[in-house]
This record gives structure tokens, sequence and C-alpha cells, in this order.
């Protein structure tokens, strides 16, 4: 019977079974098909409480999501308007703006709830 995971235990009994239940070719819509997506939630709902992890520094987050893209600094540049700017925004002199957030979150797919973290 499923029911919320409320300890350790129960949470790594539910891995175990998600693993066991990954491991097989389930039909969709089949009782076990159910039981692994119910125990996906459940597993996801107890870590998000238990081991949630904390948002990223907006400035950390446009330099990685940069580097992810392959993107260079000329790009921010234009971006944020003006390479002073730029170079203020990375060093934490100046703090962005509601339209740099904006132009970040367009084009660089950033979510704004990064960007408008207190830093």
């Amino acid at each position: 019977m499923l029911k919320p995971i409320k300890t350790k235990k129960e949470y790594e009994t539910a891995l175990a079974r998600v693993y066991e239940l990954m491991q097989k070719e389930l039909k969709a819509g089949s009782k076990l098909s159910d039981e692994l997506e119910v125990l996906s939630i459940l597993v996801e709902a107890y870590e998000k409480k238990h081991y949630s992890v904390p948002p990223p520094h907006p400035i950390e987050a446009i330099k990685f999501r940069l580097e992810q893209m392959g993107i260079d600094e000329k790009e921010l540049t234009r971006i944020l308007g003006g390479r002073s700017r730029k170079s203020e925004i990375l060093s934490g002199r100046r703090k962005l703006s509601l339209n740099m957030i904006r132009e970040l979150h367009e084009k660089l797919s950033i979510p704004a709830e990064t960007l408008i973290a207190a830093y």
C-alpha cells in the first residue's frame, strides 16, 4: 500500500522499489506503471522537504549559464548594455535592474526567481 514517506528508512525503501520498477519494461497505465509514478511523486516530495538545494547566487547562475551555453562575455555585454556595466555586475558592485533580469531570463533562460534573489 502506498503512503506518504515520513522517515529516512521509508525513503530508502521507496527508492529501492523505484529502482526495481525502473528495471522492468512497464506498460503505460499498468498497475506497476502507476505504482512507479506515485512512488516517484512521493520520493520527490520527501526530497524537496529534506534535501532541498538552495538556489544559486544570481551572478554565479549567469556565469554558469554562459559557460553551459558556450557564450562568451561579449554577448553578456550586449545583454547588460555595456562593458563597464557588465564588469560592475559580475564584480558585485552593481545590482541587476529589472530590465537586465528580463533580458537575462529571455536570452539565457535563467529562471527569474534565481535572478531576483537578494545578494
